[in-house]
């Protein structure tokens, strides 16, 4: 009897079997359309890899000036930075999905397609327009989209994590189109960037969700939240945006500090760097070894930018990033050698850190200064970038013909970066809303 009595005691002492049973550790899906869109931007990056390495190749091979190639880049960069606040509402009007996998062939078509050209106007319509278009629907607004459909915490890492995606993309094809363009010559290399953007496609149809409803679940660290009908007039509606945030100061402080970050990394370093280095004698496939470098040192800096961005004034974070960037860019021209020397490592390790880090605080800006239309405000402050991008690449070639050395390119971009850090400081911010007070 005592023992019945016992035993009972301590069956009354164990939880329920429900209350015994292990949650199972479940992953939201949030993280899932997060990876899809990092591999996606990886592919349709790919190309991004290829302008610097081949402005040699098409001058020996064509004999076309650098100044003509570099109207070429200056196109792409162009296109993709105006084609991306129309790609953030035809993302809302048609869906991710079907918005991403056109802009994934497109690039493949222009890649693969510039292996016939014989003439630099087809160069323009190849990498120009169809590059342009289809690498500017996957810009920094789709993760902008991405990131505000799907998540309410952890925005800042996630745009960071996202963002580093298209460094990622230039270290994994840089060094391999180097050594395509060394071995076999540039055609392969650019059919290699071309079927990359091809492999994505399926897992864009399979795998993304246009918004958290369509598998029913709330966005991660957030309410539910039923999808919104599409958004007609897209178009329309995105020059109704640029109206709104052009008779506000801070989109033109951030769009043209913006404008000279693009005109500092993409414009110059990714489109000059490699021919310049090449200059002093760099082998090529140790310049674009060097960028790779530049875009392991990327990921992890965007990353870490993203962590400050959800502590730190995102004003400051701007202003400390260009600042470091402008004086970094005067050291340069002293650097340059036919070797690798430890202050050039310093310089890649560092513009690596500094590259794109400036992404997640300037969207964080874009998102408390213009809320729910952040997205496609971004979208032109990145067009924003991307002219200034256009700009560089053109000017910096030419700059290459007339005075047969890069230099004074280099120490133009450093006193901008000063005068971005500057424009950084100067936005005000927006008060947060007070709490309302209950009267006892």
């Amino acid at each position: 009897m005592t023992e019945t009595i016992d035993s009972a005691a301590r069956d009354d002492r164990r939880p329920p079997r429900e209350e015994r049973r292990r949650p199972r550790l479940r992953i939201h899906r949030a993280w899932l359309v997060a990876a899809v869109t990092f591999v996606t931007i990886i592919g349709g990056a790919a190309f991004n890899s290829l302008p610097g390495l081949l402005i040699d190749p098409l001058h020996r091979e064509f004999g076309w000036s650098r100044g003509e190639i570099g109207l070429a880049v200056s196109i792409d960069m162009a296109l993709y930075g105006l084609t991306a606040p129309f790609a953030a509402a035809l993302m809302d009007r048609f869906g991710i999905r079907r918005v991403v996998a056109s802009a994934l062939t497109m690039v493949a078509a222009g890649a693969i397609a510039s292996v016939w050209m014989t003439a630099s106007w087809q160069l323009m319509i190849y990498w120009g327009l169809l590059v342009g278009l289809g690498t500017g629907a996957m810009a920094m607004a789709f993760a902008a989209t991405v990131t505000n459909r799907w998540f309410v915490a952890r925005r800042g890492l996630v745009t960071g994590i996202l963002t580093a995606a298209g460094a990622s993309g230039q270290l994994v094809f840089l060094p391999l189109c180097a050594w395509i363009i060394d071995e076999h010559g540039w055609e392969p290399a650019s059919v290699t960037v071309g079927l990359a953007a091809l492999v994505v496609v399926p897992f864009v149809c399979l795998l993304m969700r246009d918004h958290p409803a369509d598998v029913g679940l709330a966005p991660y660290g957030g309410t539910y939240v039923a999808k919104p009908a599409p958004a007609r007039g897209a178009a329309r509606r995105t020059l109704r945006v640029l109206f709104d945030a052009a008779r506000t100061g801070p989109f033109w402080l951030l769009a043209g500090a913006f404008a000279i970050c693009g005109a500092s990394t993409n414009g110059l370093i990714r489109t000059h760097f490699v021919p310049s280095a090449h200059d002093h004698h760099m082998p090529i496939t140790v310049a674009a070894s060097l960028l790779a470098v530049i875009g392991v040192f990327d990921v992890i800096g965007t990353i870490f930018s993203g962590w400050l961005t959800d502590r730190f004034d995102a004003r400051r974070l701007l202003a400390v990033y260009y600042a470091l960037r402008g004086i970094s860019l005067l050291f340069l021209p002293v650097l340059m050698a036919p070797d690798v020397r430890p202050p050039m490592v310093f310089f890649i390790v560092f513009y690596g850190l500094d590259w794109v880090a400036t992404v997640p605080p300037t969207l964080a800006l874009c998102r408390e200064q213009y809320g729910d239309d952040s997205a496609i405000v971004f979208g032109w402050v990145l067009a924003s970038h991307q002219v200034g991008a256009a700009v560089v690449a053109f000017l910096g070639g030419v700059a290459r013909d007339v005075f047969g050395s890069y230099d004074v390119v280099w120490y133009a971009a450093g006193a901008l970066c000063a005068m971005a850090a500057l424009m950084s400081l100067v936005i005000r911010r927006v008060p947060a809303p007070k709490e309302p007070v209950v009267s006892g």
